[in-house]
């Protein structure tokens, strides 16, 4: 596992990034060191950020990332990367792995034990995107860490930004 953390100048809109790489990510841990990884990540917000983020915000950045990650430990073979970007309001969380093949939503099924990892992060996030890259692709959700988008709102409900 590699990992570093910048920060980064306004030109690229992102007040600090870190990225983390997990070389043997099948071998069950990544998960949790992702989990963990965003924790830390999200406790140096102060030192750029206005205010601490709110700790429902942590849990639903973990959650996110928990799942994406799942899917790259899942899907893919080799290594994946979780890159985190903190702009002032919001978290950009992007997973690289090696499949080239997007994660797609199921349909609504209460029967259906698993599986629901895509449709909860479009659950929570403000916007969830898939681009290729040379090998494989990048999995890329926005989480805002604005406490009006804390609850039960759909995105068509949230205050415009």
């Amino acid at each position: 596992m590699t990992d570093a953390m910048t920060a980064e100048a306004a030109p690229r809109k992102h007040v600090l990034a870190a990225s983390v790489v997990y070389d043997n990510a099948s071998d069950g841990g990544a998960i949790a060191s992702a989990r963990a990884f965003t924790a830390d990540f999200l406790a140096a917000a102060p030192s750029v950020r206005r205010e601490p983020v709110a700790d429902e915000r942590v849990e639903l950045a973990q959650l996110v990332v928990s799942e994406l990650v799942t899917n790259a430990v899942r899907h893919a073979v080799g290594p994946c990367r979780l890159l985190l970007e903190l702009r002032q309001d919001t978290l950009e969380i992007s997973v690289f792995d090696g499949a080239a093949a997007a994660p797609v939503p199921r349909g609504h099924d209460p029967h259906r034990i698993g599986q629901h990892g895509v449709e909860i992060v479009v659950a929570v996030c403000e916007s969830l995107s898939v681009e290729p890259e040379p090998e494989g692709k990048r999995v890329r959700a926005c989480l805002s860490l604005l406490p009006e988008y804390a609850g039960t709102a759909t995105p068509a409900e949230r205050p415009p930004r």
